[in-house]
Order: structure tokens, then C-alpha cells, then sequence
């Protein structure tokens, strides 16, 4: 019975995940009238904003950057990442002061899924009630 409880429980924070994860890309889509695709599209717009230059074009590379400041930034939450400064051009700069742990690509993605939730959460204060998941 102690195993089936386990179970049940994992599937029940995997469903809340996404369902809250769900109403975070529908208030997104409220405020810039596009829902974004994927957690890539979230992270470039969290990187976005971290970046604070506005909208404008940029090259991959500066893409790839703008997805780095995201994640760093959200998982700076939880302790795995400070930030050190900012360089000459105004790009911030983070340091890894906690191993991050070692998860398969699912689990890594549920771990950003939930810091991402909780960066709009404590730096926006938006709160994300579970929402019905249509395809």
C-alpha cells in the first residue's frame, strides 16, 4: 500500500505542475497576446526581461545567452546560482555555488517547469490556480 501511495502522490504533483504550469503560459498569452510555444519560449522571455533592453532583434548566439540569464536567474532561487555582476554591455553574469542534481531530461525539465512558476510568482506576485489542460 506504501508504494501505491508513493505513486498516486508523484502523479498527483506531476498533474499540479502542469496544471499550474498551464495557467502560467495562458496569463503570458493574456499579456502578450501569443501563447509561448514551449518552456524555451518562457525562459527567452524571462531572459528578456532579466536583460532588461527590451524587445529587439538577436543573433542565436545572443538567444542562447538570453535562455543561460533565464535559467540561472530561475534556479537562483533555489540557491544553485548568484549573480556575480553584469559586463561592460550590461549582460548579467552568474556563478554556480550549488551542484545542481543529476536528473534525466524530464525530471530536469520539471525542476525549471517549477522554478519558472515560482520566479513570476515572487517577482510578479502572479499565482497560478490549476486550470483545466485542453489540448
Amino acid at each position: 500500500m506504501g508504494r501505491t501511495y508513493q505513486i498516486v502522490a508523484m502523479f498527483q504533483r506531476d498533474l499540479d505542475l502542469e496544471r499550474k504550469w498551464h495557467g502560467l503560459l495562458l496569463e503570458i498569452e493574456k499579456l502578450l497576446e501569443k501563447k509561448p510555444k514551449d518552456l524555451n519560449a518562457v525562459l527567452f522571455i524571462i531572459g528578456m526581461q532579466e536583460l532588461g533592453k527590451g524587445a529587439r532583434l538577436f543573433s542565436k548566439e545572443e538567444k542562447q545567452d538570453l535562455m543561460h540569464i533565464a535559467i540561472c536567474k530561475v534556479l537562483s532561487l533555489a540557491g544553485y546560482y548568484e549573480l556575480e555582476g553584469q559586463d561592460a554591455e550590461g549582460w548579467p553574469h552568474w556563478k554556480l555555488v550549488k551542484k545542481l542534481p543529476h536528473f534525466d531530461l524530464l525530471e530536469q525539465e520539471k525542476l525549471l517547469k517549477m522554478h519558472v512558476l515560482e520566479y513570476f510568482e515572487k517577482e510578479y506576485d502572479w499565482h497560478f490556480p490549476d486550470q483545466k489542460i485542453t489540448p
